[in-house]
């Protein structure tokens, strides 16, 4: 099932605690509960790893509508992973047709898994949320082993495989931490809900309006979710994270000619759509970062002194960046200027191009239909529909001055927004009780350039604080190729979910 650099059992009687932050809780400081089930988890990891890399063979790819079976086959395993380890109420909430565009007719988005481990009114009640889908990947991008079979690489203790940061492998622990309850004889502190959709990588798709449907129907009675969709900020310290960016992602389509043409028979006769195309796309954003389109700055909210001061002691340093990105292609040197404009301040990024050649080798045609693929993530206090007005003004404006005969259109595909949230309430206090427990330091309190939407929705729909626990670093390569999670955040994190629990359980408040 798993491909492995060595052999199984030397795999796995070598795995470590975190080399880089090292525990210096003891077990026998802890409580009897947790040693326990500390213990367990300890025991459990070669089934936790086997699982994982059974999730990760199917290729849950939302973004690829021909993969749609592979996402929904994902969805049934899940299921039975679920009913094997005792869940109730296992639903899949089937949420209709897939919104145009689309190349193929009545697409069914994905479902969402939901499902009850106990229902006991003298306890509090937690939903987990994850998602099952995960972004294209191929053996042709640059990745060194099939990113859809499990690669574990004993001598750098690492598991690689598309979804096993983001968020096949935070998912499972969820499972795995129920298990390990179980097993060790340690009763589960809190009632869980799991919420696990499979459209997260494509915009979440229907989910807001479910939440909305269920916020008095399955999810009554929720006190608190806990999403692990995250990571942490560079490779040394474990972090709780209390905010995101939004994400607005935007379609400019430019089309021209009936059908492709030939480039010597018309080339430098008809106007060419990928032409246009890429005169709009590079008047966005300049190579410093800079966006070029008016009017998005000054929405931007200022930044304040006490602020700025929350940036002094985070541990961070140009270092990490560089060693998460394999590169020193970095447009800032402080520590404070990479990570004020990484959480708060907006940014743009160009995605791809859709219609044009981009196989190997040579084709000389002239595309007749190009549509290019970009993204803003917002921050506090941009607005998405006058963001996106913007968007399409600029892009109209560009594409006026060419003077061309072709067509060119802007829309917006899909958008969600930010999301800030106090880091000192109950959750956050049980989240940072159990990560000392676990890594034996404080953790560093951040936000984070990533997106979850559907963040924000729990917390305004079911009137509950929502919770940001990562599990994986900041260089584990989610979205890139070579995607890996490292074995000791992966048991490292499993502990922390369940010591979170019980923490939680005992707090005061929700």
């Amino acid at each position: 099932m798993l491909t492995r650099a060595l052999g199984v059992s030397s795999c796995l009687r070598r795995i470590a605690t975190p080399n880089i932050v090292k525990r210096t809780v003891m077990t026998t400081n802890l409580q009897p509960k947790f040693e326990k089930l500390f213990d367990r988890i300890d025991a459990l990891k070669p089934a936790f790893i086997e699982r994982l890399g059974q999730a990760v063979e199917i290729p849950a790819v939302s973004g690829d509508e021909t993969l749609r079976p592979q996402v929904v086959k994902k969805a049934h395993f899940l299921v039975d992973q679920l009913s094997k380890l005792g869940f109730t109420d296992i639903q899949l909430k089937h949420l209709g047709k897939q919104p145009p565009p689309t190349s193929i007719p009545d697409l069914q988005l994905p479902p969402v898994v939901l499902s009850r481990f106990g229902n006991d009114p003298s306890k509090k009640t937690v939903l987990v949320y994850g998602h099952y889908d995960v972004q294209p990947a191929s053996l042709e991008d640059g990745w060194d082993t099939e990113p859809f079979k499990m690669y574990v690489d004993e001598k750098l203790q690492l598991m690689r495989g598309r979804g096993t940061t983001d968020d096949t492998g935070p998912l499972t622990g969820w499972l795995n931490v129920v298990q390990a309850h179980k097993e060790a004889g340690v009763e589960l502190p809190v009632n869980l809900v799991t919420c696990f959709e499979g459209m997260e990588e494509s915009g979440s798709l229907g989910l807001d309006d479910l939440i909305a449907r269920e916020a008095q129907g399955y999810f009554k009675g929720v006190d608190a979710v806990c999403i692990s969709d995250n990571y942490w900020l560079g490779t040394k310290k474990p972090v709780l994270t209390y905010g995101l960016r939004g994400v607005n992602y935007y379609q400019t389509t430019v089309e021209g000619p009936a059908a492709d043409l030939h480039s010597g028979i018309f080339g430098g006769v008809v106007a060419e759509p990928l032409v246009d195309l890429t005169q709009v796309l590079s008047s966005l954003v300049d190579s410093k970062g800079k966006i070029l389109i008016d009017g998005i700055d000054e929405m931007v909210a200022p930044l304040t002194e006490k602020e700025k001061k929350l940036y002094e002691n985070i541990d961070f340093s140009l270092d990490d960046l560089n060693a998460a990105t394999g590169s020193q292609t970095a447009l800032y040197n402080k520590k404070e200027d990479i990570l004020m404009h990484r959480w708060r301040y907006p940014s743009l990024s160009l995605h791809g191009v859709e219609g044009a050649f981009s196989s190997a080798g040579a084709k000389t045609v002239i595309p007749a239909k190009v549509h290019g693929k970009f993204s803003i993530r917002t921050v506090p206090d941009i607005d998405s529909d006058k963001l996106t007005k913007l968007v399409q003004d600029h892009c109209n404006k560009v594409f006026a001055k060419l003077g061309s005969p072709n067509k060119c259109s802007t829309e917006l595909v899909h958008d969600g927004n930010y999301w800030v949230s106090d880091p000192h309430n109950a959750s956050f206090t049980a989240a940072a009780k159990a990560t000392k427990d676990v890594y034996g330091v404080e953790p560093d309190l951040t936000r984070e350039g990533g997106s979850i939407p559907i963040t924000l929705t729990f917390q305004d729909q079911l009137k509950c604080n929502v919770l940001l626990l990562p599990m994986g670093r900041g260089d584990d390569g989610a979205h890139s190729i070579n995607e890996k999670l490292d074995i000791s955040n992966f048991v490292g994190g499993m502990k922390m979910m369940g010591a979170y629990l019980h923490y939680y359980a005992e707090s005061k408040e929700n």
